[in-house]
């Protein structure tokens, strides 16, 4: 990899040791007790299963009153107020901007002859969507979402390109909500088609074969002002086709009598058949029906909307993805009677499952993915929580491994089984990420974009190590800091996690990560219970009532952190968003003297509450419901909202949420942010860091990225006193 490295790099560090040393030399007012914004109190109380429990700060819940707008705009006051007085922030910023201008690539995708690819040539707020007839040609622009506001809050959330390559369907996104609006963009031309789908959310488009037309799912569109917050139920999926309004779409399926199913309509790449994946919340559990389009070149209109849906797999109790078919046979990835995973072959003539065949059987590493590519099975695993990638021909017969350099994240391998090429890419902590494209026949990686770094990677290290939770399991973590480090516990360190939904934590690059280890500081990443590092059997073992495992992990960690020298209590930050901010959120009310500083990002704080706005109802299956007397319990013994406790010195803390999340609504911030201030003693700032136009996270522009990052080291800088 090529590096360039400038004077800036290397002083720094310096420049951040002088910039503190004279602010605590000179006893700044980031030393003194903050004054917070006064937040009324309300007697609400509610009692779940005879338990009285109080909520005074409910009037929070209503993001758009006009109280609740005034308390965000005196909570911010005060935060910018105390950001803004953090010296090494101009610092800190000059240099994210300087490493993060560079140019990112997404991985190509071929459709009728053409390759279809992002751009970021370095600053700019929202990727740039290319289009070219060949690898080598120079591209053109299809779309530029920077052009859509003048802010760069409008995304691009996903694409698919009709198999001839003429149309492409591509949803966006406002100001980070999950809500999307689909249109269609004639390739040739760049220009729009009359073609508008709204009220779309937790979906792709799927091409029919002839492309005159796309699958898609969509909600009831929602009452007015209330598209954040209320709940989502009753999802249906629909086709779409070319030159119809919205209201003339074909209902393709859906369930009255099941207000919580959702689907994903996906065509075979034969044409054949329409797949639909039947999801229950966020259960790795799904059902697989099938439509038989019956004419695969040019499906009729009649034969979408009447020919019957087939129920292939029909009971809630393993996850079952669809790979690919040879004719009437589907291959499916699942994890049913194989915890870890495996791929299957199920005749739809005799579809009962002692007549299933086994394509590839479980392995010791995680199955966390299968594409099918120029006639063979792609399969990416996890070992201990780092990509490892095997090629296997139609039939399961083990091909070859593809070679990575190290202990990082491979991802893509997608394409057809008629292209004998792939692309994927390939990061690591201290890594951007480069792509290859991969010969399906040869087994070569060769590079497409491989990008410059404005920073000496070699100086630093990854290593990875296991230690011990509460109950003696083995929990991997992975640590990344300059070589040659003292182990004398004075390194600042960022400890984050995730722990939940069966999603993995695998290595990953962020600009944000080479500014803390230029600034000396130690990266930590602990691989939690309830996550998918290892399969069905770990993610079991970190939700509902087992839920305080991941919590335990945890603060495992960061005792192993301290007891071995890396770093020590007042020099250790922890941080995590969604998920990983209730996390956060629940080890700093049960262990408030282990750390010292605290970030808890979009996190789900209320854990009485979370089900009752947008498709939180969805998340049950991972915490547990408070419906449920004995998960109410459990619930509300961690539940950070309800476990502050007055008097109590709480760490620094900087907790961030975006006023239009619609998937953790920022309620669960606000209030545990006011239960917060109320309840803590202690200089330690307790702060709320309340974005607008911003939702959980996705599709966030690049200046909006820096400036979150500018504030949160400088946070980090000031709290943990980085003077050494």
């Amino acid at each position: 990899m090529m590096t360039r490295v400038t004077e800036r790099s290397r002083w720094l560090h310096v420049v951040l040791l002088i910039a503190v040393g004279s602010a605590s030399l000179a006893g700044c007012a980031n030393s003194q007790r903050l004054s917070y914004p006064h937040t009324r109190t309300v007697d609400h109380v509610d009692v779940y299963h005879g338990v009285e429990v109080a909520d005074p700060y409910r009037w929070l819940e209503d993001a758009d009153s006009d109280e609740t707008k005034a308390w965000v705009k005196a909570e911010n006051e005060v935060t910018f107020g105390y950001l803004n007085k953090i010296p090494a922030r101009k610092k800190i910023r000059e240099r994210l901007t300087e490493i993060w201008n560079y140019e990112k690539f997404g991985q190509p995708q071929k459709k009728g002859g053409k390759y279809f690819y992002t751009k970021n040539d370095g600053l700019q707020n929202q990727s740039v969507l290319f289009v070219a007839d060949t690898l080598t040609s120079t591209p053109r622009v299809l779309l530029d979402p920077n052009t859509l506001s003048k802010d760069g809050t409008i995304s691009l959330t996903g694409i698919d390109v009709s198999e001839d390559g003429k149309h492409m369907a591509y949803g966006l996104a406002s100001a980070g909500s999950d809500w999307q609006e689909w249109r269609v963009r004639d390739v040739e031309t760049g220009k729009d088609t009359k073609d508008h789908v709204k009220w779309v959310k937790f979906s792709s488009a799927s091409w029919t074969k002839d492309g005159k037309g796309f699958f898609y799912s969509r909600y009831d569109e929602p009452k007015k002002d209330k598209e954040f917050q209320d709940v989502n139920f009753f999802q249906k999926l629909y086709y779409h086709q070319l030159g119809t309004p919205q209201a003339d779409d074909i209902l393709v399926y859906d369930r009255p009598d099941k207000k919580e199913w959702g689907f994903n309509g996906s065509v075979t790449d034969d044409g054949q058949y329409l797949v639909i994946s039947v999801r229950l919340g966020t259960e790795r559990k799904n059902l697989i029906f099938y439509k038989d389009l019956q004419a695969s070149a040019a499906p009729t209109l009649e034969n979408i909307k009447n020919a019957p849906v087939v129920e292939l797999i029909s009971e809630f109790e393993s996850q079952y993805v669809p790979i690919d078919n040879q004719g009437p046979v589907f291959w499916l990835r699942t994890d049913k009677d194989a915890p870890r995973g495996r791929v299957v072959a199920v005749d739809l003539r005799n579809p009962g499952r002692a007549n299933w065949k086994e394509l590839i059987p479980q392995s010791k590493e995680t199955l966390r993915g299968v594409s099918s590519v120029g006639g063979k099975l792609v399969a990416s695993y996890l070992k201990d929580a780092y990509s490892q990638v095997k090629v296997f021909d139609a039939n399961g017969s083990f091909v070859r491994n593809v070679a990575f350099p190290g202990l990082g994240t491979a991802r893509g391998f997608g394409g057809s089984r008629k292209e004998n090429e792939t692309f994927y890419s390939y990061s690591s902590y201290t890594d951007p990420g480069t792509i290859y494209r991969y010969s399906m026949a040869t087994g070569e990686s060769s590079v497409f974009r491989r990008p410059e770094i404005n920073f000496d990677f070699d100086q630093y290290e990854t290593s990875q190590v296991f230690y011990r939770s509460k109950d003696g399991t083995s929990i991997p973590m992975f640590i990344t800091h300059k070589k040659g480090l003292s182990l004398d516990g004075q390194n600042p360190t960022i400890l984050y996690g995730y722990g939940g939904f069966n999603i993995p934590i695998t290595p990953r690059f962020r600009v944000s990560t080479l500014v803390w280890l230029e600034m000396g500081g130690v990266y930590a990443v602990a691989n939690l219970r309830g996550g998918g590092e290892y399969g069905k059997a770990w993610h079991s073992a970190g939700k509902k009532l087992k839920k305080q495992n991941v919590f335990d992990d945890f603060i495992a960690a960061s005792e192993w952190l301290i007891d071995r020298g890396y770093t020590s209590s007042s020099k250790l930050a922890i941080h995590g968003g969604s998920n990983g901010g209730l996390l956060v959120g629940a080890c700093m009310v049960q262990r408030p003297d282990l750390f010292g500083a605290c970030l808890p990002a979009v996190g789900v704080l209320d854990m009485l509450r979370f089900p009752e706005f947008t498709i939180g109802w969805a998340w049950t299956s991972d915490y547990g419901s408070p419906k449920n007397p004995e998960e109410f319990k459990a619930l509300y013994a961690y539940s950070p909202y309800h476990n502050t406790k007055p008097g109590t010195a709480y760490p620094a803390t900087m907790i961030t949420t975006g006023d239009h999340d619609d998937r953790v609504v920022p309620a669960h911030s606000f209030k545990f942010a006011a239960a917060l201030q109320k309840a803590h003693v202690g200089n330690a700032p307790t702060l709320i860091r309340i974005e607008t136009r911003a939702g959980h996270g996705a599709g966030k522009p690049t200046s909006m990225r820096i400036e979150e990052d500018v504030d949160r080291l400088g946070f980090l800088v000031e709290t943990l006193e980085i003077t050494q």
